[in-house]
């Protein structure tokens, strides 16, 4: 990797820049630019200690509710869904994440809503279902000239090389169809980053977990943020109560865009609205 001194710093011909005032500003730039960019949520090691034993806790809960044979019979047993819907206050925390709203507020553009939050475990030395690319707006095949979903993956354990750090192709979020196998093999990058950061993920950019040649399990906790067009994997307002969240966090969890029942379900809320 060229040093900084390396780097032209004179240009010429310019009529205009981006400014980038901080850390934040620069993840926002390189998901817009390249589809992809890491942030740091400002987490203590205290707290991310905390946080991994309530991942652990609340994954072993969610074994033996619903069985590890089942899960593992549908290929589920490496995920922990909705986890802010039955675990601690850690995971709506992390979906809430201050700096992670600051950057989402940039990316998407008016209102954006939580669609899901899943527990991921990269096994060791086994293949698991997020080993192979894909876009977290499936089977799409089309481009838009601004983020409609961004995908906030927190990383409870750090992302290497060694332990299976997902593997992006930058700029493929501009680009309809999959690339090529060519492509593939010289464009692919594998995208570390420590404990406590997010990896922001434009939702149409083409990545793949990496093969976990470790002997521990690499934690992360995978959030999708859209405009409120989309259906939530699992319907967050039905199964977590809103008494004690804020008028933003409801808002950001869906409960102001669930879907009505009926006709006065609809009116009901444009009642609402106007008041």
């Amino acid at each position: 990797m060229n040093e900084l001194r390396d780097i032209p710093q004179n240009s010429y011909g310019i009529l205009a820049q981006n400014s980038g005032a901080c850390a934040l500003d620069l993840a926002v730039e390189q998901v817009r630019a390249l589809g992809y960019g890491v942030l740091d949520g400002g987490y203590s090691a205290a707290a991310l200690q905390g946080i991994g034993q309530e991942f652990d806790d609340t994954r072993a809960r969610y074994l033996a509710s619903y069985g590890e044979a089942r899960l593992r019979a549908v290929d589920e047993h490496n995920t922990v869904r909705a986890p802010l819907t039955h675990g601690g206050r850690a995971f709506l925390d992390l979906a809430l994440n201050t700096r992670l709203r600051a950057a989402l507020t940039q990316l998407i553009p008016g209102k954006f809503v939580l669609n899901q939050q899943n527990g991921i475990v990269n096994p060791p030395r086994e293949t698991y279902n997020q080993a192979a690319w894909h876009r977290d707006l499936p089977y799409q095949h089309f481009v838009a000239s601004r983020p409609l979903a961004i995908n906030a993956l927190f990383c409870l354990d750090e992302f290497t090389h060694d332990n299976g750090a997902t593997f992006v192709l930058p700029a493929s979020h501009k680009c309809e169809a999959f690339p090529s196998d060519d492509y593939i093999r010289a464009s692919a990058v594998q995208v570390e980053a420590p404990a406590g950061f997010y990896l922001l993920l434009d939702c149409m950019l083409f990545h793949a977990g990496g093969f976990n040649r470790t002997e521990r399990p690499r934690r992360a906790v995978n959030h999708i943020y859209n405009i409120p067009y989309f259906k939530q994997q699992i319907n967050i307002p039905r199964n977590m109560p809103a008494q004690a969240l804020s008028i933003e966090a409801r808002a950001i969890l869906g409960y102001d865009y669930q879907e009505p029942a009926s006709v006065d379900d609809y009116l009901a809320q444009r009642r609402g609205k106007d008041a």
